[in-house]
């Protein structure tokens, strides 16, 4: 089982995205700012930004429901110097269309060694859109038995409903599985199914050129 976001693909900085925001007093962001933006947008979890209760409920749940997703995260950035509904929108716009999603070096080789040997493939993500059009524009689908996209369960990482959501359509024990992910929090979860579970870093992509397929190899999957 791979998780999405960091694992197997990253949202990458993009400097057309970002140049030409301004913050609330109509000065560009710098590196720092626009570096930072994308850390808040794509982080597993935890807290990005101090918000109300009501969009406080609306973080904790906008992997379920696309509508709360859209709302915290225009929240987000509005919180994190970007002030402009049309900027925030924008770049919210970029965060969801999978042709943006860069996947890391390895993610083919890991993919497809995997399903080489036999293996069944599953993809699990505490998401609120579909990621399969990022695999099937790279050709990546043909190695994957399945996904299991939590909006579409009802259920998130690290709940075990969500996991066993993605076994059972796999068809494979947990004792017999090996999940790998970027969050010891979320995806870790998995370890009390009684699934193996390998910690990649998410690095830019250019930073990690095979850090699925050690996790693989330490693991006796290759």
């Amino acid at each position: 089982m791979f998780d999405f976001s960091g694992t197997l693909f990253r949202l990458e900085q993009n400097e057309s995205w970002v140049a030409h925001l301004k913050d609330s007093d109509g000065v560009p962001l710098d590196l720092e700012a626009q570096a930072e933006l994308m850390r808040r947008m794509t982080a597993p979890t935890g807290k990005v930004v101090e918000l109300s209760e009501e969009y406080q409920y609306a973080w904790e749940n906008r992997d379920l429901d696309p509508a709360l997703h859209e709302k915290i995260y225009i929240e987000v950035l509005r919180k994190s110097g970007l002030p402009r509904l049309d900027q925030a929108k924008a770049l919210y716009d970029r965060l969801i269309d999978p042709d943006e999603w860069t996947p890391y070096p390895d993610t083919e080789a890991a993919l497809k060694s995997s399903a080489g040997k036999g293996l069944k493939v599953g993809v699990l993500s505490n998401i609120a859109f579909d990621i399969r059009p990022a695999f099937a524009d790279h050709g990546f689908d043909q190695y994957v038995d399945s996904f299991v996209l939590s909006f579409e369960v009802g259920a998130i990482k690290p709940d075990p409903a969500v996991f066993h959501a993605l076994l059972d359509q796999l068809g494979v024990p947990a004792e017999e599985t090996l999940m790998v992910g970027d969050s010891d929090e979320a995806d870790g979860g998995a370890r009390a199914l009684g699934c193996a579970f390998a910690l990649v870093d998410p690095l830019p992509t250019n930073e990690r050129p095979d850090g699925l397929l050690a996790a693989l190899r330490t693991h006796g999957v290759l």
